[in-house]
Formats: C-alpha cells, sequence, structure tokens
C-alpha cells in the first residue's frame, strides 16, 4: 500500500490530521498535471498552476464523500476537480455581465491535441463532454483524464484499469462524439 493509500484511508476513517499529510505527498504531481493542462489555455489564462492545485485540492479535502480508495480514486477526483475550475472560470468570463457573447465552435484538434483553447471552446467541450458522460461515463472519464489532468493515454488507461489499447479505442471514439454534438451545436442558430 502506498503513502497515498494509507493517507486516503486515514482521512476515510476520519482522522483530520491525515489531510494534512496528503498535500506534500500528492502536491509535485498535482502540480505537474495542473501546469500542463494550462499550458494548452489560451494566452490569455489569469490562473496559474498552484492556484489551479490549491483550489482543487481545497475541493477534494472539504468534500461531504471523500471516499478514495486509492492513489487512482484521488487522481480521478483531481482531475474532475480540476475540470470544473477551469470550466467555472471559462463561464465567468464568457458572462455577459463581463461582454462575453457565448457561442458554440468546431472541436478541431487544437482542443483534444493541446495547443490553446479559447473560453467558448472550452464551454462547448464541456457541453459535449456532459452528454457523452450521461452515454459512456468511462469514456467520459478517459476525456477528462487526459485533456483536463493532462495524463498520457497509458497514465490514464492505469488510472481507469483498463489495457492501453481500450483507451486508445476509447479516445479515438470519444474525439468522435465530442466532434460531433459540437457540430450540432454549430447548427443551433445563433441570436
Amino acid at each position: 500500500m502506498t503513502d497515498i493509500t494509507l493517507i486516503l484511508n486515514a482521512i476515510e476513517q476520519g482522522n483530520t490530521g491525515a489531510a494534512d499529510q496528503l498535500l506534500p505527498v500528492v502536491y509535485e504531481e498535482l502540480r505537474l498535471l495542473a501546469a500542463q493542462r494550462l499550458s494548452r489555455e489560451s494566452p490569455g489564462q489569469t490562473l496559474q498552476a498552484t492556484a489551479l492545485v490549491h483550489e482543487a485540492y481545497i475541493r477534494l479535502v472539504e468534500a461531504e464523500n471523500q471516499n478514495w480508495n486509492n492513489r487512482r480514486h484521488f487522481f480521478a477526483a483531481a482531475a474532475e476537480a480540476m475540470r470544473r475550475i477551469l470550466i467555472d472560470s471559462a463561464r465567468r468570463k464568457k458572462s455577459l455581465k463581463r461582454g462575453g457573447n457565448h457561442r458554440r465552435v468546431d472541436l478541431d484538434e487544437s482542443i483534444l491535441a493541446g495547443t490553446s483553447v479559447r473560453s467558448d471552446e472550452l464551454l462547448a467541450l464541456n457541453e459535449a463532454l456532459q452528454k457523452l458522460e450521461k452515454k459512456d461515463k468511462v469514456k467520459a472519464d478517459l476525456v477528462k483524464l487526459r485533456y483536463f489532468a493532462g495524463l498520457t493515454s497509458q497514465q490514464a488507461a492505469q488510472v481507469l484499469g483498463i489495457s492501453h489499447s481500450t483507451a486508445d479505442e476509447y479516445w479515438a471514439y470519444a474525439r468522435a462524439c465530442l466532434r460531433v454534438e459540437i457540430s450540432k451545436g454549430d447548427e443551433t442558430p445563433q441570436s
């Protein structure tokens, strides 16, 4: 059992001091994931990797249902927390009071390939990802781990407990589904 798993078990059993032990153990790995993810954001991004890690960590530790069985579950939860923070940030930037006009855009390779992404593209991706999650949670989780947490295909496969080849197949399927869903949104008349 790893140090992380032992600490997570202590947190689950109600040991309040265990949460303080967790951050130093996972901090560098979370910061690396956050930095990888933020490197794909558009140049005007104001959120820093350190802030993203701290906000995600706070959300994880303060969550009511902390049922992380192991390191894999913890990092999957961290990827989800980072995704939600980035989506919330994109929504704030695009809100009407801040002058944004939300419109749908194509899901091009840059969104899933790791280049800069605008807030409206991120919101369109999030909507499509939520629909995919209702159909197939594992494939949606794979997208979250690869795109939002910056894991490689091999790392995401390990986190999800699937083979690398299955992860590659799921990735291709998920990308196609997301493209189709986003292109449907492009056909919606703009006001």
